[in-house]
């Protein structure tokens, strides 16, 4: 079984005085991001789709869940400011699930910390790019296997 921690897509710059910045949406290179993420993962058996509420991760998903037929699942633990471990959590719930989760640059670094801490291996490089995919494998029970891999913004750029 394989779970997709994807961090959302582009969504432009972060206005800190802004009181409805949790509703910002995403920018033209994000949306290339989310056809891209979509055609990487329209294939790989994803049975669910999971999301932070807001809307510029359900927007990165969107694509995806259309073509798998799914909806998306609106998760809290998934959410900017959300605890890392009650993130880790699902995760470990969804192991025996082909999944995708969609969140944010401040949850996936220590996701990605604790999955470290009990035991799951941690392949190449590490990153937190926006759009940028970690696959983690697991034996239906525990979290094996971590890989990252940017998701290119740019029309010109070379997906890998």
């Amino acid at each position: 079984m394989t779970l997709y921690l994807i961090r959302h897509a582009d969504a432009g710059t972060r206005d800190p005085y802004s009181p409805s910045d949790h509703l910002r949406g995403l920018s033209e290179d994000g949306m290339r991001q989310t056809a891209r993420i979509a055609d990487r993962l329209g294939d790989a058996g994803v049975t669910r789709v999971l999301s932070s509420p807001y809307p510029r991760c359900v927007q990165t998903v969107e694509p995806l869940a259309r073509r798998l037929g799914v909806e998306v699942e609106p998760q809290p633990a998934l959410a900017e400011g959300a605890d890392g471990r009650r993130t880790f959590a699902l995760m470990t719930a969804l192991a025996g699930t082909d999944a995708v989760l969609c969140s944010h640059g401040d949850v996936i670094p220590e996701v990605i910390r604790l999955l470290r801490i009990t035991g799951t291996v941690i392949n190449g490089q590490r990153g937190n790019a926006k759009g940028s995919i970690w696959t983690v494998t697991s034996d239906g029970e525990s979290l094996l296997t971590a890989e990252y891999a940017k998701t290119p913004r740019k029309p010109d750029a070379v997906l890998r």
